[in-house]
């Protein structure tokens, strides 16, 4: 059977944006320039599943902006937020003042309109460039998307440049919501050994897990025994968790459905996003936006912690400093396999199944 190339199309989506989606044999990624360069879906082709979470409130039409009057920028976020995965800097979490600028939630990249060019097309591969130059910062984001044939991965690099005459502290991580019909009750998230710490507030009554708790991936002291957070609770019951995962061996995971016999994965340089984020969102949150009707989780490669804003990262020592005129640069895979877990995988876009045939 020969093999399917890699393609592209450039289109209007949903609500009036400009969609790019690139396709080979195994997946299709739409992307959303005009929305934060948004991965907006990312679907597994031998399974017809896309695996990205979507909003009930869904996308509102161009043209609305990125403020809502009285909302503030979290709550003007929210409304924006159409599920998919964003990359998030140089806030993560609450709005914060930084330098006299007002930073907003979870940062001006996942808003802003990127400019975008195909830098790269063949039957064989596919490379997109995204630009974006921030407003209140000055900060220079580039990011690529490649695919290639026969590779059931998406390949990321991404590159931030310091345009300051001054250092500048920042917060930079990525914001994969996965939602149903992948997300369901008994799906396993793997990792490397690693330590979790609850944060330190409570967001929902439906947490199962006092705030500030600590304990070894994946047995957690909860308010009612142990809870096992590598499997998720039956749909049935409501859930809501938020904390952090840190001293990881090693910069990867792999999220995978036994029922539907496949999964997705990340793989991260761990010297550059030391920190994960864990967020789930199981019908556990009411009043606005959730009204306990939103089932979603999000496992996030971080540069800091916690995710409260960048004020508050840099209190904790972790927000990294980048210097006047210098950049950083990581490469990142989300990667699809087949089976019910992985034992790791790497950033060239490959995943070592949990047995080899």
């Amino acid at each position: 059977m020969p093999r399917i190339a890699c393609s592209l199309r450039e289109y209007h989506a949903d609500r009036g944006y400009r969609a790019l989606t690139l396709e080979n044999e195994f997946l299709s990624v739409t992307l959303l320039p005009e929305k934060g360069a948004d991965i907006y879906s990312l679907v597994y082709k031998p399974r017809h599943t896309d695996v990205l979470w979507k909003s009930p409130w869904g996308l509102k039409k161009t043209g609305t902006g990125i403020v809502s009057h009285g909302a503030g920028t979290e709550g003007a976020w929210l409304e924006h937020y159409e599920g998919g995965w964003q990359l998030i800097f140089p806030n993560g979490g609450d709005e914060c003042r930084y330098k006299g600028a007002l930073l907003n939630f979870h940062g001006e990249a996942s808003v802003l309109p990127w400019d975008y060019q195909v830098v790269r097309r063949s039957s064989r591969a596919l490379t997109v460039e995204f630009t974006v130059q921030l407003h209140r910062s000055p900060f220079l984001v580039r990011r690529t998307i490649t695919i290639e044939r026969s590779l059931p991965a998406l390949l990321l690099h991404e590159t931030v440049e310091n345009r300051a005459e001054e250092d500048l502290h920042y917060m930079w991580g990525h914001h994969p919501g996965f939602g149903a019909p992948f997300l369901e009750g008994g799906c396993r998230l793997q990792l490397p050994p690693c330590l979790f710490t609850a944060h330190d507030a409570e967001i929902s009554s439906f947490s199962r897990i006092a705030p500030s708790t600590k304990g070894s991936w994946p047995q957690i002291a909860g308010k009612q025994g142990s809870i096992d957070l590598s499997v998720l609770p039956p749909t049935s019951e409501r859930v809501t968790e938020f904390g952090y995962l840190t001293e990881l061996e090693e910069g990867w995971y792999g999220l995978s459905n036994p029922s539907l016999g496949f999964g997705i994965g990340m793989a991260w340089p761990k010297e550059i996003f030391p920190y994960l984020w864990f967020w789930q969102e199981l019908r556990g949150s009411f009043g606005y936006p959730w009204y306990g009707r939103c089932y979603v989780m999000a496992v996030e490669p971080f540069n800091s912690i916690p995710g409260c804003g960048l004020e508050r990262a840099i209190a904790n020592g972790t927000a990294p400093v980048l210097a006047a005129g210098a950049k950083v640069q990581a490469s990142l895979a989300a990667v699809f396999f087949e089976g019910s877990g992985v034992r790791s995988i790497s950033t060239d876009g490959h995943a070592e199944p949990l047995c080899k045939t």
